[in-house]
């Protein structure tokens, strides 16, 4: 998952960000509200963790102007607040769970499970189709030619990627941080290995349906385009 944490305690946030990531996320961080709202609307992320007492403004109103702005990825709010009252105010702000601090990792990666589940599962399009191929994003199989392909999980992931970016291009850089939570290796050529793998998966007799954009990266064919 690509998971944003809005958390000003450094400390927090380092606990955070290295359990996510020895979880296989790939996580950013802001540390103010201000941040959040230039970054959250702005890339798609699959969970958002949000404290509440941020040094510039609340968290909850980050929240408002969020779902304001048309942001639909689940948030669920940190904070050391307790009682009805505030789990109200924070759920009639557009927060999809709260959880109080102190808490329990396990029961976070829990939480934040769920809410990936609900956001595959609510989605209208169980399906897609890429060209020659029709993708079963639930089951993460491929059909073409009346044969299933099942797409890994890291095939799956650079897929999702692609289609949450169709049309635009992607950098090598930009997907090996998004996919693979790495910053930028010029020796690793696993980007290029998965890219072959899926056109192997998606590709018919034409032009593959992953485009190489020499010297910039790849991009994903509109629809109109397959």
């Amino acid at each position: 998952m690509l998971v944003l944490i809005v958390e000003d305690d450094d400390r927090v946030a380092q606990f955070l960000h290295r359990g996510l990531h020895e979880e296989g996320h790939t996580v950013d961080r802001c540390a103010t509200g201000a941040e959040a709202l230039s970054q959250g609307p702005g890339q798609p992320y699959d969970v958002v963790l949000l404290d509440w007492a941020l040094p510039d403004m609340d968290g909850v109103s980050v929240l408002r102007r969020w779902r304001a702005a048309g942001m639909t990825a689940p948030v669920i709010m940190l904070t050391a607040r307790s009682g009805v009252d505030a789990t109200v105010l924070a759920l009639d702000a557009g927060a999809d769970d709260y959880i109080q601090k102190p808490f329990s990792f396990e029961e976070l990666l829990a939480r934040m499970r769920a809410h990936a589940r609900r956001g595959e599962m609510s989605g209208e399009a169980t399906s897609v189709i890429i060209g020659p191929s029709t993708v079963d994003l639930r089951r993460r199989v491929v059909s073409r030619d009346g044969v299933e392909r099942e797409l890994t999980a890291r095939e799956f992931d650079l897929l999702d990627l692609f289609l949450k970016h169709r049309g635009e291009v992607l950098g090598r850089s930009t997907i090996l941080d998004r996919v693979w939570g790495m910053s930028h290796d010029p020796s690793t050529n696993v980007v290029d290995v998965y890219v072959r793998y899926l056109r192997t998966k998606l590709d018919g007799e034409g032009p593959s349906v992953i485009e190489t954009v020499r010297g910039r990266g790849y991009r994903l064919r509109r629809a109109d385009e397959s």
